[in-house]
């Protein structure tokens, strides 16, 4: 198991896994598009050169989702292999469907680019497992970076899993970028499916993101930041005025229809709260058929605990 190195990565690990730590969409896309293009010619040239295989690859998407959905197109039969880092273990989440390996594994033992590619319709074997794992490897290298724009993957990549394994693997839930590559030959082509979690996206993208002179993310970049999600949800509101201070002798003696005054200043001290938590102070008022309060100032707790030792 994988643990933070700071109280700042502790802190946003603990976030993401409470709610999906996620970003503003298009910030996100941004920086996803930017680490995949920089990426692309490297990984273009990788394929060719090291791996030797005259295969084309095109950036074709590039949007937000979440980390589960990284096999949700993939087909029946795909290669998937998840790799970690020092602050997650599952910092990159690769899939490459069944048509993608096909073309690869017919590039690199000299299959006909102009004929098609036999598409695979069952497991795969150990040997387009293994021509899976190296593509995996080359992506994730690419992808990686350098210097602070880097995500630290631990590589090499574990071996890429199919069949059962790929399947019923856990992938845990979170909000994400997803990148798609294409993988072609003249005759055919298949799609490899990248996910990365938008807090460690966000995180490494030092031109993206900015943080205090310590290195920590700043309050300011958290209220910026913090989840989309959380800031959508919705909570009730409930406004209360305060009626009279009486002892305990007048509350027992209360009937039904008895009529209760309020206080002189009580339309001016209503509270408004949310979740039992009061935030605002506010004034009772109508505003044609409707009741209304305005508010004046933020509920100061610790004045209202003082006020409340005070004899009525």
């Amino acid at each position: 198991m994988t643990s933070p190195g700071s109280p700042s990565q502790t802190r946003e690990l603990i976030i993401e896994r409470l709610v999906g730590d996620s970003g503003e969409a298009a910030q996100v896309i941004g920086a996803g598009r930017g680490m995949a293009e920089r990426a692309l010619p490297v990984l273009q040239k990788a394929l060719i050169g090291e791996l030797g295989a005259p295969v084309t690859v095109d950036l074709q998407v590039v949007e937000v989702g979440r980390v589960p959905e990284a096999r949700s197109r993939a087909g029946a039969a795909f290669a998937l292999t998840v790799v970690s880092s020092p602050t997650s273990a599952d910092a990159m989440t690769l899939v490459m469907d069944a048509q993608a390996v096909a073309v690869m594994v017919s590039a690199l033992f000299g299959g006909d680019p102009d004929q098609p590619v036999a598409p695979i319709e069952r497991d795969l074997s150990q040997i387009e497992a293994d021509v899976a794992t190296s593509v995996f490897q080359e992506v994730a290298t690419a992808l990686n970076g350098s210097g602070k724009r880097s995500l630290d993957l631990r590589l090499p990549v574990p071996k890429a899993m199919s069949g059962n394994d790929a399947r019923r693997r856990v992938l845990r839930d979170g909000a994400a970028v997803r990148i798609v590559f294409g993988l072609s030959i003249p005759s055919d082509s298949g799609t490899l499916t990248v996910m990365i979690p938008q807090r460690l996206l966000l995180s490494s993208r030092s031109g993206d993101v900015a943080a205090g002179e310590d290195g920590e993310t700043t309050e300011f970049d958290w209220r910026a930041r913090f989840s989309e999600e959380v800031m959508r949800s919705t909570v009730r509101l409930e406004a209360t005025m305060p009626l009279a201070r009486l002892t305990l002798g007048d509350l027992a003696a209360f009937e039904p229809g008895q009529v209760i005054e309020f206080e002189e200043n009580a339309q001016i001290n209503a509270k408004l709260s949310a979740r039992d938590k009061t935030l605002f102070v506010c004034e009772f008022g109508k505003l044609g058929q409707n009741y209304t309060v305005r508010i004046s100032h933020p509920h100061d707790a610790g004045q209202d605990f003082i006020d409340g030792l005070l004899p009525g």
